[in-house]
Order: structure tokens, then sequence, then C-alpha cells
């Protein structure tokens, strides 16, 4: 896959995910020799022989190595990490361009940070980024039958303390070391969530989550429903499949419901709308520099003709908005639900040599009418909310309008 973007920054899994999505979920390239601007030597105290450093650069390098040199000599406590001092030099390069999604992963960072697309883990199951408001680790989104979903953690909310310490200011490799766990232990956590004065205590036990990225039944009303919870390198031959069994039941109607799902690869989202939208534009991608390209519809899909409604909340992000704005511009069907999350961004995974990675944001994108949905979300043509008491009482209304709407 060429370009592919996660979601949220960073998209991760609580337990042993972080996130970013993605595209989110959208990862792929790789880094060249010659694509960094920093040479560092192991063993430290000794600034980088002569082509260390590009030439053209020498100068604007010089104050950077002058103090690598002062800490290797004057620091009170010797000897210091120099992988610590790289990690940190490269994050705060790319965090002085004050992109959410642009960041610098360990080797251990970006482990975890593909596991929670095609993989099981241990753990609370939620997906989160770095609330940049209030430096706290907020929930994109639970993941389906995960123990966070059965806490009744909700998109939005934000966690405060883990075990009854303050996680302010800590980066999401932290919280995440700190909320996961085996399978069977607890963890407690103070949420806060919008519209509510007091926080929430919620005392969570872990589990092994078996991540599978598409369900799908057939409703008593002879309706189709298909549920993707990610957007993972085996979710396209899964809906396939899933979709196929569907249809081979003439089911009158077909919902698919997005909500909860944080998004992953920009060529799956591709592969999953050609299902409902038959060709045309259903996506577009603008670069720095102006210049756009457009995705198509791949044809041969299943369901495009099927009347469909498409389920969407706070927690549908990245390549769910992809299919999502898809399928509104284009017409497809009705959406129901909540606005989405709002994240229009393709970031590109680069690999570096000490087997961490860099990723970056390359391009903006837009729905087939050119919206760009970044910080604003999609906005339902039915807005149905779901509450607390609802979710207490396992009512929904969401799916409850989108049979209506079918019936009808």
């Amino acid at each position: 896959m060429e370009r592919m973007a996660r979601w949220v920054m960073t998209v991760f899994v609580l337990g042993l995910l972080q996130m970013v999505m993605v595209l989110a979920g959208f990862m792929a390239g790789r880094l060249t020799a010659n694509a960094s601007a920093l040479s560092f030597l192991p063993g430290g105290g000794t600034s980088p022989a002569a082509g260390g450093t590009p030439t053209e650069l020498q100068a604007t390098f010089k104050p950077f190595w002058e103090a690598w040199d002062i800490i290797h000599t004057d620091y009170a406590v010797q000897p210091v990490d120099d992988q610590l001092l790289m990690q940190g030099a490269l994050r705060g390069m790319l965090d002085v361009l004050e992109d959410p999604y642009t960041g610098y992963m360990t080797p251990e960072e970006k482990a975890i940070n593909s596991t929670h697309l095609d993989g099981d883990f241990e753990g609370i199951g939620a997906t989160v980024e770095t609330d940049e408001a209030t430096t706290y680790t907020r929930i994109v989104a639970p993941i389906a039958g995960s123990p966070a979903e059965a806490a009744g953690l909700l998109p939005g909310d934000l966690i405060i303390t883990i075990n009854g310490e303050d996680i302010a200011g800590q980066d999401i490799t932290t919280v995440v070391s700190k909320v996961r766990g085996p399978a069977g232990s607890q963890v407690t956590l103070e949420i806060r969530r919008e519209g509510r004065a007091e926080l929430l205590t919620v005392t969570i036990t872990r589990a092994t989550i078996d991540l599978v990225s598409v369900e799908s039944r057939l409703l008593n009303q002879h309706i189709g429903y298909l549920k993707i919870n990610s957007f993972g390198e085996k979710t396209a031959s899964e809906m396939r499949a899933a979709l196929r069994e569907l249809m081979a039941q003439n089911p009158t109607g077909l919902i698919l419901d997005l909500r909860g799902n944080p998004g992953g690869y920009l060529q799956t989202a591709i592969d999953v709308v050609s299902h409902f939208i038959p060709d045309g534009v259903v996506m577009i991608e603008r670069f720095g520099d102006g210049t756009e390209r457009q995705f198509e519809a791949e044809g041969g899909g299943l369901a495009t003709q099927i009347p469909l409604v498409v389920l969407i909340d706070k927690g549908s992000a990245s390549a769910s908005e992809i299919v999502a704005g898809a399928i509104k511009d284009r017409g497809r069907g009705q959406l129901v639900g909540e606005t989405s999350f709002g994240k229009g961004s393709v970031q590109v995974v680069h690999d570096l040599t000490n087997g961490g990675a860099v990723r970056i944001t390359t391009a903006r994108w837009l729905t087939p009418n050119g919206e760009w949905i970044h910080e604003q979300g999609i906005t339902p043509d039915v807005e149905v909310a779901r509450t607390e008491e609802d979710r207490a009482a396992q009512r929904d209304p969401q799916l409850d309008k989108a049979i209506e709407l079918l019936t009808n």
C-alpha cells in the first residue's frame, strides 16, 4: 500500500495499544539513508565526524552538537543514555511542527501501534489520543465487546487518574504502560465526562481482547446488519465474505455500523466503500503543494443498489469518515447518529534504522464534494443520540432509527 493514514493521534488502544490513527490508519513507506539530518554516534561525548551532518546543515546543527557535548561532559548524573537523548531530540524536532498526528515512535511503540489493527492483546480495550487542551488522555472509542465498553467508557471521556495517580502531561506511552496489564488484573480510572461536574471512578478488569474487525447478522425485519470495528489488513476480505453471505439472503435493506471505529488503513477504506458505490470519486488527497490525487471506487461491489443506512458517532474517525463521507456526498445512503470525530489528514510511517519510526502527515483528505472534515466531523442526515441511560438499559435508538428508515 502506497499511502496509509492512521486515526486519531495518537489513536492508540489502551491496554497493549496506542494508536493514531489513523489513518490513521494509513501507513507505508520507508526512510532512505539520506532522509535524516541527524547522525548520532554511539558512546556520546563526541561530535559527529565530518560528513555526519550534511554539509549545508553543519552551521545549523552546530549548537545541537555543542549541547550534546556539554551534556556528556558537564551533566551531574553520568553516564547519560544516548538512545534516550536521540529519541528526545527526534520527539522535539517533530513536536515543533505542532501537528498531533506527526511524531516519533520507539521500536516498542511502533510494534504496539500496529497491533490494534490485526492482533489480540491484553488490556481494557479502547483507542485513545492526547487531548491537547488539557494534556490528559482522551478516549476515542472503546473496542466492541471489551472491558472498557462493558465498564461504560464513552468517546470523549478524559482519563484523569490511573490507580489514584494524576496523569496530566504524561505522554501516551506512559499512560498505556500504566493501564495495560495481564488478563484478570484490575485498574482503576477516574474519568471526566462532558456534562458531569464530578469525576467518575471506574474499576476495570483487564482481559484478552480478541479483535474482530467485521460482524454481521440478519435482523428480524429481514434487514442486513454489518458492523466494521476497524480497518485492518484483513478487514476487506472479511467484509466481502460477510457481505456475500448477507446478500445471499436477499435482505430488504442494509445497515453499515461504523460507530466506535477509529479508522485504519486507507486502502482498506477504499476497498470497503467500493462495495457500496459502483464508480466515481470516493475520496480526494490534497498535498502541501496544492496537487491532488483522486481515489475512485474499484468496481465489482456487492451492495451498490440495496437501500443503505450508515451509523456513525463521536468514535467514528479517519477511515470510518472516509467511508461515511463518500456515501453521504454521493447520495448512496443516509447517515444516522451523531457527528463523527473529525480527522481529515493522511499519515505515512517511515521506518528508522533503530527499529523505530516517524509518522508524518503528508496530505489532507477531502470528501468527494471537496469538504475537509478535520476537527469538524461529518454531520449525520438524521441526528439521534444514544445516552448513558440508553446504554445501561441496552437500548439502541440509533439502530432503531436505521431500521425504521429502511422499513418505511
